[in-house]
């Protein structure tokens, strides 16, 4: 097929051809089923507490962007406390020096001695400094298994006072810096063969209309994860690499903290089965079901995580 830069008349249109995607197979051991009998412990004997280990034990190496983030901390922690071995965080130099993040890493480097933890100044609306950060990410930890997507800005503004500038910032951070990365990483995980996992990002936003703010451009930034994900998840299974998305509700973050943002919190936590908001930590055990063997079979999937919020 032609690239994407050139054009055809009406006339020639016809002579064109495009290429085909190539799905997995059951011979395929990269989309094999995992099973029991390839479980090793140390023990002669596998004890149930064993497998039931194991099915949720992460192995390598993840990259996280947005990594000075409460909610990538949190995932981050969660990789490492079920057995990553090696975490790089991608972010910007005055997200790394907030004092959550500060804190936050000090205790990670504290409780996880043995694993690497690296922080990584990048960019992700940038592909030279994505590939960069990408480069040194293999050259410290060996590979790559894992990438976490949560880079993301929001903005609330009327859709008739919305600028050019404000969408297009919008999307080239939540929407274009995810597909950088992915598509960074996964060129990385085809060649290594081995397989691996990425989840981005989406929210509640990209699955209804959010109230009472107006936020035309994030909710389209979001809406536009779910078919990225689901895109990638077709193309890429064949080579073992699972692509599915989280869509978190409303969460106990400093993006949700101030006065100013009382009366809406008020309305969210009103409208919400569980009434609250979610606290970072719970969306821990998603990360960990996506990014382990227990998600094998989960391609393509978002999930919400949001309280039951959604149900309305």
């Amino acid at each position: 097929m032609a690239g994407l830069t050139e054009t055809y008349s009406r006339d020639t249109l016809k002579d064109r051809t495009i290429p085909f995607m190539i799905l997995s197979d059951a011979e395929n051991p990269l989309t094999a089923p995992i099973s029991r009998r390839e479980v090793q412990t140390s023990r002669s004997v596998i004890e149930p507490s064993d497998t039931a280990r194991l099915r949720f034990t992460v192995k390598g190496n993840a990259i996280v962007t947005g990594g000075a983030g409460m909610l990538a901390l949190e995932a981050a922690r969660a990789l490492l406390e079920h057995g990553a071995s090696g975490i790089s965080l991608f972010d910007l130099v005055p997200s790394f020096e907030s004092a959550h993040a500060v804190s936050a890493l000090a205790s990670l480097r504290q409780t996880f001695p043995n694993a690497k933890i690296l922080t990584k100044v990048v960019d992700i609306t940038s592909e030279d400094a994505v590939a960069r950060g990408v480069s040194e990410t293999i050259s410290e930890l060996g590979s790559l298994d894992i990438l976490l997507c949560f880079a993301g800005v929001v903005g609330a503004v009327h859709a008739a006072e919305l600028s050019i500038q404000q969408w297009r910032r919008m999307l080239d951070i939540n929407t274009t810096g995810s597909w950088i990365c992915a598509q960074a990483v996964g060129k990385q995980m085809i060649q290594q063969n081995t397989g691996g996992s990425i989840v981005f990002t989406a929210s509640i936003s990209a699955h209804s209309v959010n109230f009472p703010q107006p936020q035309v451009a994030y909710n389209v930034s979001k809406g536009a994860i779910l078919q990225l994900k689901s895109s990638l998840a077709a193309e890429w299974a064949r080579y073992g690499i699972r692509v599915n998305s989280i869509s978190p509700g409303y969460m106990d973050t400093v993006l949700n903290e101030g006065e100013g943002l009382a009366a809406a919190r008020d309305i969210w936590t009103s409208r919400n089965p569980m009434g609250r908001m979610g606290d970072p930590s719970e969306l821990a055990g998603v990360v960990i079901l996506l990014c382990s063997p227990a998600g094998k079979y989960i391609n393509g999937a978002d999930i919400l995580v949001d309280g039951g919020g959604s149900v309305f």
